[in-house]
C-alpha cells in the first residue's frame, strides 16, 4: 500500500509499505521497521503476528523496492539510507496511522528489529508528539542516524543478546543509561542469545527461548503503552 511522506521540507509524494489489520478491525496503530535486509518475508510476519495481537501495523519500506539476503549487499543498504526520506516516511506512516478509522484509541507506536530499533528511537525523537512508545530489538549504532535522545518522550523497552557482537553489552547498556538520564521511561533486558535471536527465519540465530521471552514482555508493555489510553 502506499501514504504520503511527511516533514516540514519533504517534497511531495508517496511512500509504500505493508499493512496488516487486527481480526477485530480496529486497534492502537504500530509502525515496524525492517532489519538490514529490506522489507521480507519475516518483517510481514512479525507485522501479521502483531495484528493478530490487536494493532492496525503499517510496515513502511525504507529501501524503496530493494531487499537481499547477502549481508554484503545488506550493509551496502543501510550504510546507504537515505535518512532524509526514512524520516519522512516514518512521520508519514505515524500520520497516516493517527488519522486511519481503524486506529482507535489514537496511539501510534514505533517497532524495530536490527537497522529498525535505532530507527524506532529516531523516528521517537524527529516525530515526538507522534510517537506514543517504543520497542528496540538489539538496534544497531549506524553513525549516519543522529537519535538525539534529548527529543524523546515515549517510552522504551529494549532487547539485547548477550552474546551479539554488533552491539557489545557494555554498549547497549550506555544507551539504556542515556535514555534514562535523557528523562524517557526505559526497560532493558538482556538474553542469553546473540544478533537477531528473534529472526526465525534465520536458523543460525534464532533462540526460540529468548525470542518468546521477549515478546511476552513485548505485548503488554504495548497494551500498556497504547492500548489502554
Amino acid at each position: 500500500m502506499q501514504f504520503p511522506v511527511a516533514g516540514a521540507n519533504a517534497p511531495a509524494g508517496l511512500a509504500t509499505g505493508y499493512l496488516s489489520l487486527p481480526p477485530s478491525g480496529s486497534g492502537p496503530g504500530l509502525i515496524l521497521l525492517q532489519e538490514w535486509w529490506g522489507l521480507v518475508d519475516h518483517i510481514k510476519q512479525v507485522a501479521d503476528r502483531l495484528a493478530a495481537e490487536g494493532y492496525v501495523v503499517l510496515a513502511p519500506d525504507l529501501y524503496r523496492g530493494a531487499s537481499t539476503s547477502s549481508p554484503d549487499d545488506a550493509q551496502r543498504l543501510m550504510m546507504a539510507l537515505d535518512l532524509p526520506f526514512a524520516a519522512q516516511a516514518m512521520g508519514g506512516a505515524a500520520d497516516w496511522l493517527h488519522a486511519h478509522e481503524a486506529v482507535h484509541p489514537k496511539r501510534v507506536g514505533a517497532m524495530g528489529f536490527c537497522m529498525g530499533g535505532q530507527l524506532a528511537l529516531y523516528a521517537a525523537t524527529v516525530h515526538p508528539e507522534a510517537i506514543d512508545a517504543v520497542v528496540d530489538f538489539y538496534g544497531v549504532f549506524n553513525p549516519h542516524v543522529p537519535v538525539d535522545l534529548r527529543q524523546l518522550r515515549a517510552p522504551v523497552l529494549a532487547h539485547f543478546g548477550v552474546h551479539d557482537r554488533s552491539i557489545p553489552r557494555e554498549q547497549a547498556e550506555r544507551l539504556l543509561r542515556d535514555i534514562t538520564h535523557a528523562g524517557a521511561d526505559c526497560d532493558g533486558y538482556f538474553y542469553e542469545a546473540g544478533h537477531a535471536f528473534f529472526n526465525d527465519s534465520r536458523p543460525a540465530v534464532y533462540d526460540a527461548a529468548a525470542a518468546a521471552l521477549a515478546w511476552n514482555r513485548t505485548l503488554p508493555f504495548l497494551h500498556s503503552t497504547l492500548a489502554t489510553h
